[in-house]
């Protein structure tokens, strides 16, 4: 492990750097490059693969309305009824093109830094997603080791293994009933969520499932394992929209406050999707349902 410092009375001239096998100097160009990329390349990619994760946790196809599917129900029915779902449905999505946007501005220590990078997404059933990069401006640090391994690390997801770690299900969270409200969509459902491990892809807050397609249209929460020793605060809040038959991410918005003394602010915002292709749902694999 490395102890980083800096020596009083140098005006940030140098930067020393002890490990078990002796120590280093850096130049001051080099020595706020290094901190930059602790400052916000380190923090930041956990938390964008958490988001990634949540994605692909939540993207669902709806249902025709279910005249009895709102009334009376206990957690247990709400969470039977929104894995089964899913499960059931998930299939039905074959094919979509979409566009994102991502932001993410950094004020603080060493210095401030902001980029926005624009980008189409290609998604075929069942572990395909293609990504172009459409346009790029501002922090080449951000976009090189945060945006774009964000991508790469969005594809590795899509293994059946790491999508059944990150399921909303009854084997990955403890699920209790909160209450009702009324959405502009409709009746929704408030669950509160806690994980039953400490998996940093996996989160811990309040859901908000639609009350007659039993799908997730809002996410409010943080990440269960603070993914990075750098980062002491993570809020992140997720809204879901209806596009055809499917509920798709909307937005994205997260804040987080880094120890160096920084704050970063991301989000995503997609548009312009196209369900291209969808297949009639097939039994559910059990073994991926997870149920208790």
């Amino acid at each position: 492990m490395k102890l980083l410092f800096l020596t009083a009375g140098e005006n940030w001239s140098k930067l020393h750097t002890y490990s078990q096998a002796g120590g280093i100097i850096l130049s001051n160009s080099k020595m706020k490059k290094h901190i930059q990329t602790v400052a916000l390349g380190l923090p930041m990619l956990p938390i964008l693969i958490c988001i990634g994760a949540w994605q692909l946790a939540h993207a669902q196809p709806s249902d025709p309305p279910t005249p009895a599917s709102g009334v009376g129900l206990s957690t247990a029915e709400i969470v039977s009824n929104l894995v089964r779902r899913n499960l059931e449905r998930a299939r039905a999505l074959a094919a979509y093109h979409g566009t994102r946007t991502y932001r993410l501005e950094y004020h603080g220590f060493p210095g401030s830094r902001a980029a926005e990078m624009v980008v189409d997404v290609n998604y075929k059933a069942p572990r395909t997603k293609e990504f172009t990069v459409r346009s790029e401006s501002g922090s080449k640090l951000v976009i090189e080791r945060v945006f774009k391994k964000m991508l790469q690390s969005e594809k590795e997801a899509l293994a059946e293994a790491n999508q059944r770690e990150v399921a909303l299900n009854n084997d990955n969270y403890r699920f209790a009933l909160l209450g009702q409200e009324k959405t502009p969509g409709g009746w929704a459902y408030i669950l509160s969520v806690e994980p039953r491990t400490q998996n940093k892809l996996l989160y811990r807050g309040r859901i908000w499932v639609d009350a007659e397609d039993f799908a997730v249209v809002r996410i409010e929460g943080e990440p269960a394992k603070n993914p990075s020793f750098w980062t002491k605060d993570t809020k992140i809040e997720q809204v879901y929209s209806k596009v055809g038959n499917f509920w798709l991410p909307r937005s994205n918005r997260s804040s987080s406050t880094i120890r160096l003394g920084g704050h970063a602010l991301f989000s995503i915002d997609y548009a312009d999707y196209q369900i291209t292709a969808t297949t009639v749902a097939s039994q559910p694999d059990v073994n991926i349902a997870g149920s208790r």
